[in-house]
């Protein structure tokens, strides 16, 4: 059997890091020669060998098999690795040493943007696609129907391939935020990304359940683990962007335990117990009539529930994604979503610190004044002339009080919110920052972080 590379590398594959910038990968493969033989193996960067890669011995061969181990690859590429074993010589290219990272959640993550004016894709930036083949990154980056993971898609054989037609004759929607984000991280950064597919549109905490790892691809965290593996077992950190599912009376109480199970349980299998896990906070919807009663009450409590979890689990970031555009009556459109990716990189490259609600105080003589500090914003604060919308103070029912006559940026201090009320605030008041399911929220900095919704803000 000629030489084959069968484990460890592939071409256009995006590798690792390590804390030393370096990257050190097993690989395995089949040979026609079957004594006890040494494998070598050359990298080159611009077709000439790398310095100290030249003909290195990674690896022995004996039997018709061969394994080996390159170490110390430094970050960058693109690489072209060449395995010799005698005579023979096998090669893989476009192979990269930069950070992975995980996309997950539902359907925001896996993308439902218009096709139309999307991010255009980079040499730099890969993708593990969800037929696990290395490439990259073009939109849309999750193909569910392309899956070999029953999670993912039901059908197989003739029928998956019917329908894999199908949809990349008749698909228009799909964009997402991880391009973007990819691209401004390696703007940021000058590090290579690889983007690893997992999403699934309309799936909850449930679904996504840890202990449901052993059914492999027939579950979808099994399915998540499977491919961390597949692509080396190492990543720099998840996105996440769920919530949406689980807003109603009976899941939104348990969605705090549920993700720190999962984050726990990504951290562990994942051997990484600080692996960045970076979120989103679910925004806007136009709630139908057919859906309900109209509660808001559980969408809101998975944002505020969202909002605090970075408090109470070391590692964990948020951003928020109330004050973008939607492309219907739940997903947000292209150009939201472009910057969602690019908020999202922001959180990453400064490890989680985001714009966040600080402290609320009373100031006034007659306590007509609230004073809203916010951190994590950028040196200049908020614009100093904004109308600032979504502020509003409600009863423990939800009904609005209606006493705010200005809300404004304060212009000694732009990272404040001054709240200038008509009388002297009554008792037992609420303050929140996006109330309802579309409140009108436009609070942002001057690098377009957003101020997440959070409510209810008890007032003494």
């Amino acid at each position: 059997m000629p030489l084959q590379i069968t484990e460890g590398l592939v071409c256009d594959q995006i590798l690792q890091r390590d804390s030393k910038d370096r990257a050190n990968v097993s690989v395995k493969g089949v040979c026609a020669a079957q004594g006890a033989l040494m494998v070598l193996a050359t990298v080159y960067s611009r077709e000439a060998p790398l310095e100290g890669f030249n003909a290195i011995a990674i690896g022995n061969a004996e039997g018709g098999a061969w394994s080996g181990r390159i170490v110390g690859l430094p970050v960058g590429g693109a690489y072209a690795v060449r395995v010799h074993i005698e005579t023979e010589s096998v090669e893989v290219r476009g192979v990269y040493v930069g950070d992975l990272w995980v996309l997950a959640g539902q359907s925001n993550m896996e993308g439902c943007g218009d096709l139309i004016d999307v991010e255009l894709p980079a040499p730099y930036v890969h993708v593990l696609d969800m037929a696990d083949r290395w490439h990259i990154a073009e939109e849309p980056l999750h193909w569910l129907i392309d899956s070999p993971d029953s999670c993912h898609c039901e059908a197989s054989g003739e029928e998956q391939k019917r329908q894999q037609l199908e949809a990349r004759k008749t698909r228009t929607k799909g964009a997402g935020l991880g391009l973007p984000f990819a691209k401004a991280m390696y703007a940021e950064t000058g590090v290579p990304i690889g983007l690893l597919a997992c999403a699934h549109g309309g799936t909850s905490m449930q679904q996504w359940n840890p202990d449901l790892k052993h059914l492999g691809g027939g579950s979808l965290y099994g399915s998540m683990l499977g491919r961390v593996k597949r692509a080396g077992g190492k990543v720099a950190g998840v996105l996440w962007y769920q919530g949406e599912s689980d807003a109603n009376p009976t899941d939104a109480p348990l969605y705090v335990n549920r993700m720190k199970a999962l984050i726990a349980s990504v951290r562990a299998d994942f051997k990484s117990p600080k692996l960045p896990f970076y979120t989103v906070q679910i925004g806007r919807v136009i709630f139908p009539k057919e859906w309900g009663d109209g509660d808001s009450r559980p969408w809101n409590a998975i944002q505020e529930h969202q909002r605090r979890l970075p408090n109470l689990i070391d590692g964990v970031g948020m951003v928020a994604s109330v004050d973008l555009e939607l492309n219907d009556l739940i997903h947000i459109g292209v150009q939201g979503l472009k910057r969602l990716g690019e908020r999202m990189a922001r959180l990453a490259f400064n490890e989680g610190e985001g714009a966040q609600l600080n402290s609320v105080s009373m100031e006034g003589a007659n306590r007509d004044r609230i004073r809203v500090s916010f951190v994590g914003v950028s040196d200049d604060g908020f614009e100093e002339n904004l109308r600032v919308l979504g502020f509003s103070l409600r009863k423990e029912d939800g009904e609005e009080v209606a006493c705010i006559y200005k809300a404004s940026v304060d212009p000694e201090t732009p990272s404040d919110i001054l709240l200038d009320l008509i009388a002297p605030l009554e008792k037992g008041l609420f303050l929140w920052h996006g109330w309802g399911f579309d409140p009108p929220c436009n609070l942002a900095d001057y690098e377009d972080d957003a101020v997440p919704v959070f409510g209810p803000i008890a007032l003494s």
